[in-house]
């Protein structure tokens, strides 16, 4: 994969979302790839978050703004005149959109269709790739591995909002890059894990917390199935992807992205995973039967990508959170964590021939 490394070295990606734990990772990334890199996002979601630990701000062109504003969007992506566009900004959690669903779908709609009129109007642009999930499926019965051709229609208002999400960007190219415009895919992850995600509502930094505050972990629902990966797998999917269809446009479209055999879990083999390699947290199973409703299995049949692009998940899901705790120890340890971030990266990288 070295030609990834050529690639991107020198060439103008604009990345929305960048300030948030997958948006940091990948601004790290195509940064080491020697990328030019203009990202947009409302800032950093978290306190702390790996944006600030990294100190990505000074490495960048890094412009605060909402994705729903169009004209502030609009200004800053003329400005930056794109090659690449990697959509990520969104708001990410399931309990969040029960919370507010106008405002999930203010952002994970709309936003899409304001990133897509830019687009629409830029003469600089050659790819386009927005992020959405995996729970943009209706889960089929009986329960399997979600294939790309299958029905758009998540339940809660986060997954409808991403499935909305994918069907306005095939609207988009249909009605408008069919004939000569950009390539436009969509690629639909799992659960991504990793060191720096502090966001609430989501396991990893769950176990984190709890390890931290010395405290017992409740776990909601402990027996739900999902696709965790480590990070940097669907993040290296998502740069190979933006590459191909540059290259080859025939090849955009829709693709899932999800770990490899034994990667789909339950949220307590996570945590215990997670225990056997940090030390900590001690948890209890405690099922709200009040709880909003999640789906209870979810796993990604990702045949598509290997097939077309080469991509497939190399990392073991006991390798990601080894990863994950790693990161962990050190950043509680004082250590320096861009050196450690830049590290994983690096060693992710060069294992596949990309430094």
């Amino acid at each position: 994969m070295e030609s990834l490394r050529k690639f991107y070295a020198g060439r103008r990606v604009f990345v929305t979302g960048h300030s948030g734990f997958k948006g940091a990772w990948l601004t790290q990334t195509l940064l080491l790839l020697g990328a030019r890199v203009t990202g947009y996002s409302i800032g950093p979601p978290t306190r702390p978050s790996l944006f600030g630990l990294l100190g990505l701000e000074n490495e960048m062109d890094s412009v605060t703004g909402d994705i729903r504003d169009f004209d502030t969007l609009k200004a800053a992506f003329d400005q930056a005149k794109p090659e690449i566009v990697l959509h990520l900004a969104a708001q990410p959690i399931v309990l969040e959109g029960y919370r507010d669903p106008r405002g999930t779908y203010e952002t994970n709609v709309m936003g899409t269709v304001n990133l897509l009129e830019c687009v629409r109007h830029s003469d600089t642009v050659s790819s386009v790739v927005n992020v959405t999930t995996d729970k943009v499926y209706r889960n089929p019965a009986p329960a399997r591995a979600c294939r790309e051709g299958d029905t758009l229609d998540g339940f809660d208002p986060y997954s409808n909002s991403k499935s909305c999400s994918e069907l306005a960007t095939g609207c988009y190219v249909n009605s408008f890059f069919a004939a000569g415009g950009p390539p436009v895919s969509t690629m639909r992850a799992g659960n991504a894990i990793g060191g720096g995600d502090f966001a609430a509502d989501r396991i990893m930094p769950d176990c984190v917390r709890a390890a931290m505050e010395g405290r017992t972990l409740v776990l909601r629902n402990p027996g739900a199935v999902r696709p965790y990966q480590h990070v940097l797998e669907p993040l290296l999917a998502y740069l190979l992807l933006a590459m191909r269809q540059t290259q080859g446009p025939a090849l955009a479209g829709a693709y899932n992205v999800g770990p490899g055999e034994g990667g789909c879990v339950c949220t307590e083999d996570l945590v215990r995973l997670f225990r056997e390699a940090y030390g900590a947290p001690e948890y209890i199973a405690k099922r709200d039967a009040n709880a909003p409703r999640e789906a209870g299995f979810l796993a990604l049949d990702c045949s598509k990508a290997q097939r077309a692009l080469g991509w497939r998940a190399s990392l073991t899901i006991g390798q990601s959170v080894a990863l994950t705790a790693e990161w962990t120890r050190a950043w509680l340890g004082g250590e320096d964590i861009g050196g450690v971030t830049r590290g994983q990266i690096e060693c992710f990288l060069r294992e596949r021939g990309i430094l």
